[in-house]
This record gives C-alpha cells, structure tokens and sequence, in this order.
C-alpha cells in the first residue's frame, strides 16, 4: 500500500481528503467526482479516511496526519464541505487554520472554488456568521434544559460525594478539631470535598 504521506518536491501539491461514514461506503465516489471537476491527483496523494461525520476534523486520524503533512502553497481538494469538519464552527477552524499555513482550499459543493481567496473568504464570512448562530443557539438551549430541569426539582452538575448526614457528620468533627486531612483519608475523597462542608 502506498503511503498518502511520502515525502514530495517543494513544488505545489494537490491533495484529496475523502472520508466515508462505514466501510460498506466507498471513496471512489469521491474520486470520480475529483477527476469530473478536472482535478488530476496522484493516489498516494488521495487521502482516504473511515470515521462518522461527527468527529471533529482535527480528532480524525487520517486527516491530522495530512494536514501534518501540508506545506506552504500546497491545495487540499473535497467534494463538501462536511469533509472540513463536523458543523459550521468546525469546518470554519480548520479552513481559518489551513488558510494561515498558505494552503489552499478547494469545495466542489461550492462550485471548486478557493475557500482561502477573496471570494472564498466571503463564504467563509457567511459560514463564520452560521457558526456563531450555532454556538449561539446551543449556548441558549443549554440555558433553557438547565433552567427546565431545575423547575422540575433535579439537581445540575455532578452528584455530591457525600450524604447531607455525612456532611453534617464533617462540620461537628471539623468544629471539634478534627483534620481535614483525616477526613478526606476517612470519607475517601479529597480534602477540598471536606473544606466546602464548612460553608
């Protein structure tokens, strides 16, 4: 098998990043699509990679290792954008960060054009404005389940180590000159645990 991260010229490269969700998809999709739009890449420059969509671009093996790889004036060419990242705040990071390594960016959802030229940066603008608006709307519905679970009597955050009686239990020892350090050996958990019974 040929390795997609052979050493190369310093002359401009072109690569493909193709990813696929299971192993019953193939990339060869991809490849035909890459070839339709006139783009003419060694195999071993072909990239290909098995992982769920959901995964952050960054946290994708086979795509770190290539971005890795990219030098100044190569071209990194997808057929869509989910290949860039997981959701608009992923996909603008990674194009933000192949942008200042002078690589360049190539969608054919979005017509083949150079998500790092001028015109490209404009659809960035618009897929950074996405990003906010999605950040923006998990921030507000993180709120709302948080502020619906409190009116129904649940409790947020991680359970507490220790029984309401055990606490009771701490703050008498504590007051009667017992150490925090004995405590937190005895209750089995840290000593910051044991200092916040005072409050």
């Amino acid at each position: 098998m040929i390795d997609p991260f052979e050493q190369f010229s310093p002359m401009s490269r072109t690569f493909a990043y193709v990813r696929v969700s299971t192993i019953q998809q193939i990339i060869e999709n991809q490849v035909q699509e890459l070839e339709t739009a006139g783009f003419t890449i060694p195999k071993r420059r072909i990239v290909p990679e098995t992982i769920s969509g959901s995964v952050p671009a960054q946290q994708r093996p086979m795509f770190a290792r290539l971005v890795d790889r990219l030098e100044e004036g190569d071209v990194l060419v997808v057929t869509k954008m989910d290949r860039l990242g997981r959701d608009a705040m992923d996909v603008a990071q990674t194009v933000n960060l192949l942008g200042k390594m002078q690589v360049r960016v190539h969608c054919l959802a979005l017509g083949g054009s150079d998500l790092t030229s001028p015109a490209g940066q404009f659809t960035m603008t618009i897929l950074n404005a996405v990003a906010q608006f999605e950040r923006e709307l998990l921030i507000e519905r993180t709120h709302a389940g948080m502020a619906r679970a409190r009116s129904q009597g649940k409790v947020i955050g991680r359970p507490s180590t220790l029984s309401q009686t055990q606490k009771q239990s701490i703050r008498a020892e504590l007051d009667a000159g017992v150490t925090v350090s004995d405590l937190a050996r005895r209750y089995g958990c840290s000593r910051m645990t044991i200092t916040r019974c005072r409050g």
